[in-house]
């Protein structure tokens, strides 16, 4: 149990492309609360610093990259969900002065995954591309899914031997993208790769006819990924509905009560 957050924040560096505070101020707004979302783009090196501070101040808040993991080692207390995905994206503060992390991003896949396939389909074979946080939460994800098979590539095979250790689906690692994605039904992108430039993690062409697409990265006027998959074909879908759906379920966690999600999703589009 919690009381309400004395201030609300999001946590990352660098944080110029974010979304969050336009779309949490706008579910805040609906529901008459008067707190503020602030962003607070801070670096590695003062991240204990300001975790202290807003333990004083009894926050809550999103985190994200790079700060997921750092954070999830500073919690006092984690759910379920974040033991088990390694990272931290929600956190708030206890009755008792503890800090709480969890995870939303699992429920922010899994949504996002129902609005580009409709659900997911039982044997799905799914290309990985990255092996961080946002992977673990993929996997997690995708722990539940009947027969399910990933192909997971990274650009470091320890990391990527150590993430898949974690979790129980049939995998296997890939020596580069392309071979990753070239049996694959889905395709999730997991890096930032696309998220600040024109720049894709593997080319479109080396999809399967069938595939689907789902890039974690957003742009306001989408990913070039997600263009030129959709431009070949392929269903295809970038990182907002993940982005909205963990900041709802981000704010049901602070404030016990669903947000006005069709709030948040006008306070995105009016920026796209």
């Amino acid at each position: 149990m919690h009381d309400a957050p004395g201030r609300l924040v999001l946590l990352g560096h660098p944080l110029g492309h974010t979304l969050s505070p336009a779309m949490q101020n706008a579910a805040l707004v609906a529901a008459g609360i008067t707190l503020r979302y602030e962003p607070l783009d801070i670096p590695r090196s003062v991240l204990d610093e300001t975790i202290a501070g807003l333990r004083r101040q009894r926050a809550a808040g999103n985190v994200t990259t790079p700060h997921k993991v750092a954070l999830a080692n500073a919690c006092d207390r984690l759910t379920e969900t974040a033991k088990k995905v390694g990272a931290v994206n929600t956190f708030w503060t206890a009755i008792d002065g503890a800090l709480v992390g969890d995870n939303t991003d699992v429920g922010g896949f899994d949504a996002a995954v129902d609005a580009l396939l409709g659900s997911h389909r039982p044997r799905e074979r799914v290309a990985i591309l990255g092996a961080g946080g946002a992977a673990a939460a993929v996997l997690h994800a995708i722990e539940r899914w009947e027969g399910a098979e990933v192909s997971l590539y990274s650009r470091t095979q320890r990391r990527a031997e150590e993430l898949l250790d974690r979790f129980a689906v049939k995998s296997t690692i890939a020596r580069d993208a392309e071979r990753a994605v070239e049996e694959a039904t889905l395709v999730v992108n997991a890096t930032p790769v696309g998220l600040k430039d024109d720049t894709v993690p593997v080319s479109v062409h080396a999809l399967a006819k069938d595939a689907a697409v789902l890039d974690l990265a957003y742009r306001v006027n989408e990913t070039v990924f997600v263009k030129d998959a959709r431009a070949r074909g392929h269903r295809a879908q970038d990182g907002l509905t993940m982005l909205v759906e963990q900041g709802a379920l981000a704010f049901e966690r602070w404030f016990n009560t669903a947000p006005d999600r069709d709030a948040m999703w006008n306070a995105i589009r009016a920026l796209r």
